[in-house]
């Protein structure tokens, strides 16, 4: 019997048994399937690999490996494949992410010889004149072999205002669970005395030099169905965990991921409040205040998010239209009175608030403009805020890298599919902006264009597109791979991917950027219609782009492959069950497949106010129409896909790429399959890593698309 033969005979009602003779089948109503999670359990017969660390597991996956590998790195063009990729990562005139710390740069950097990076510290004016004269303040390589230890940086946390101590957070191979611990950049050591915490997803704020703010694993009884924390304490240094002092408690059936503490600072750093964000749902939360007697909810709808405190101002953008502002407007909270609260401004229906930083006075907010970029600074005086546009590219994508808090500087990038990053220097205080840095191209741009179309989706919307092709494109079309994403309210805007134009452009390929409902792009509302009961919406514009290629003669199905991940792995897996006629070829990375389980694959409950919740049986009826790991069917002509994700991925559970790809091995379907056992959900623990896997991915669309 076939996988999906038992999940049918395990899904269906039998109901023969209390069936009169006299009655005719013809006139039986269908049996509606059983969508209890007892059931959908009981119908997998690939439970066993959802034991990440599984002796059985593992070995599936060690034999998955060796066959993609022999297929994947036996392709002639593998090794080329990954020696340019890995030239592109670990190129020396990169541009070097900067931050601002202690009057100073910090910069996180990779390369051949520091695989697992090193952190380190320029001065502002050597950095400015594109010389910065680098000095180690922690180097991750000599740490991990000294310590004998998988680490992987996470990223440092340093106390305002001096930033000299930082609470570094260290991941055991990628995994989003850190270890953190307390470090003297002066020195260059660990602290003795220093703030330790164990391995777990924490969330945590300095509230001043002896004191955190801190929402972890405290216990039984402390973390949401999710794995997240939802009880806040204050933690004295010299203090356990155990002796923290609780100001806060959220719900064990919360969703969303964990409270998360935010210091609200005034213009010498001191703090002057802990705002104690309280997720109900993955986009829904509440915000108290916590310093005092007792917490003080802040009046604001559920769907609000909070953003920066500036100049004694909470900022929150709205996800809802509340109180007389409009859904999507940034207004400002006089957090020492919570009085009602004043607009900053109101987007227009073409803009979108992607970010909202602040400096030592002034808002600087990222926005698209149809999907291009901009960033426009907002001063106070009194309750009413002006809005002056920063000098900056036309026609790019802007990034507000990093403001001061100490000062008006702020760091910004811009880039584009074809136009290598630069990075500028603006003061927010003038609206003045200076280039800094530009990154030499990774690859022969001048053959190509970039061009903005649209598709018309099932319900009549709009989709835009960008498409990268050739300037002269070859008689039926060219080889075509599209990206998309679509959730979560995160953008998809151009940007320089390097080691795609390197492997992909370069050889003629065409790359297309779907900016399909579920994202940003358009604010809150393009996210919002494609929730939970509406999720087909996001596929269904997909599939729209995909036509409107072949429309247009850019591509033709035989030459058309699809890549997501994440999130973008349940699109990428959706249009293969749902529509293999458009594609051949489907890298589905790091995915969510099996949706009717996703809620107990932790920390899958996280996300329930995404996707609906497959233990109520109305929401379960509509996530089953599309969950791809329950609607492979026989006889099919689904192309082979290439699944991939990482072992130690604790954040989109393993199991969802292994069981797909093994059902569709049962089936009798092709399916590569390869599972990294190093790195987390983000990919960040190695450039060599990440340039094999490049190499594999684009090796496999060169043998679909191309040859």
């Amino acid at each position: 019997m076939t996988a999906l033969r038992s999940l049918l005979c395990v899904l269906a009602l039998a109901a023969c048994a209390s069936t009169p003779v006299e009655t005719p089948p013809a006139a039986l109503e269908p049996a509606a399937p059983d969508l209890s999670p007892a059931a959908v359990r009981a119908a997998d017969e690939f439970l066993w690999l959802e034991e990440v660390n599984g002796e059985r597991a593992l070995a599936w996956v060690n034999e998955q490996n060796a066959r993609t590998k022999a297929v994947l790195e036996g392709d002639p063009r593998y090794a080329r494949f990954r020696d340019e990729a890995l030239a592109v990562l670990t190129a020396n005139d990169r541009i070097p992410t900067p931050t601002f710390r202690a009057g100073g740069v910090d910069n996180f950097w990779q390369d051949r010889t520091h695989v697992r990076g090193v952190w380190r510290r320029a001065s502002l004016d050597s950095f400015r004149r594109g010389a910065p004269r680098w000095q180690t303040v922690l180097d991750i390589d000599a740490l991990a072999r000294t310590e004998r230890a998988n680490w992987i940086y996470k990223g440092a946390n340093c106390l305002p205002p001096a930033r000299r101590y930082c609470l570094v957070s260290l991941s055991d191979g990628g995994k989003d669970a850190v270890t953190v611990r307390e470090f003297d950049t002066q020195t260059r050591t660990f602290r003795r005395d220093g703030f330790t915490l164990p391995e777990g997803k924490h969330r945590f704020q300095w509230v001043d030099a002896d004191t955190l703010a801190i929402a972890t694993d405290f216990g039984p009884g402390t973390l949401t169905e999710s794995g997240y924390p939802f009880v806040l304490k204050l933690l004295k240094r010299g203090q356990t965990l155990a002796e923290a002092r609780e100001v806060f408690r959220g719900d064990a059936k919360d969703g969303g991921y964990g409270v998360y503490p935010v210091t609200l600072r005034d213009a010498s750093g001191k703090a002057i409040e802990v705002l104690a964000q309280r997720p109900l749902s993955t986009f829904q939360a509440e915000f108290h205040l916590v310093l005092g007697d007792s917490p003080r909810r802040v009046d604001l709808p559920t769907r609000a998010q909070f953003h920066t405190f500036v100049d004694d101002r909470a900022i929150f953008t709205l996800q809802e239209a509340w109180n007389g502002f409009p859904q999507g407007a940034a207004i400002a909270y006089d957090v020492s009175t919570l009085d009602r609260p004043a607009l900053v401004f109101a987007p227009k229906a073409n803009e979108a608030v992607e970010a909202v930083k602040s400096t030592d006075g002034r808002l600087v907010v990222q926005l698209l403009e149809d999907v291009k970029g901009a960033v426009d600074v907002f001063d106070r005086a009194g309750e009413t805020w002006t809005r002056t546009r920063l000098a900056l590219p036309e026609n790019a994508t802007l990034t507000v890298v990093d403001a001061s808090a100490s000062d008006e500087k702020v760091f910004i990038s811009a880039q584009g599919f074809l136009d290598p990053t630069t990075l500028w220097l603006a003061d927010a205080a003038t609206g003045r902006a200076q280039q800094v840095m530009g990154q030499a191209p990774k690859f022969d741009a001048s053959k190509n264009v970039v061009e903005q179309h649209f598709a018309t989706s099932s319900d009549g919307a709009r989709i835009p597109f960008f498409v990268v092709r050739p300037k002269i494109m070859p008689e039926g079309g060219a080889a075509t791979l599209m990206f998309g994403y679509g959730g979560f309210e995160v953008s998809k805007p151009p940007v320089y991917i390097p080691e795609m134009g390197k492997l992909w452009l370069e050889n003629g390929g065409v790359f297309v950027n779907a900016n399909i409902r579920g994202g940003g792009e358009f604010g809150p509302a393009w996210h919002q219609a494609v929730l939970r009961e509406n999720r087909q919406k996001a596929f269904d514009d997909f599939a729209a782009v995909a036509r409107e290629l072949v429309r247009l003669g850019i591509t033709t199905p035989r030459k058309l492959g699809i890549y997501g991940r994440s999130n973008g792995g349940v699109l990428t897996s959706v249009l293969l069950t749902q529509s293999p006629d458009l594609m051949n070829a489907a890298v589905i990375e790091s995915p969510l497949i099996d949706m009717l389980r996703f809620q107990d694959l932790p920390p899958g409950a996280s996300w329930i106010g995404e996707y609906g919740d497959p233990r109520i049986p109305a929401e379960a009826a509509f996530i089953a129409r599309y969950s791809a790991y329950q609607n492979l069917k026989p006889g099919q002509r689904y192309p082979e896909p290439y699944i991939t994700t990482n072992t130690r991925d604790d954040r989109v559970h393993p199991g969802h790429a292994r069981k797909f790809a093994a059902r569709m091995q049962t089936m009798g379907y092709p399916a590569l399959y390869y599972e990294n056992t190093e790195g987390g959900h983000s990919n960040d623990s190695d450039p060599v890593l990440n340039a094999e896997r490049c190499a594999r991915h684009y090796v496999y669309l060169a043998r679909k698309l191309m040859d």
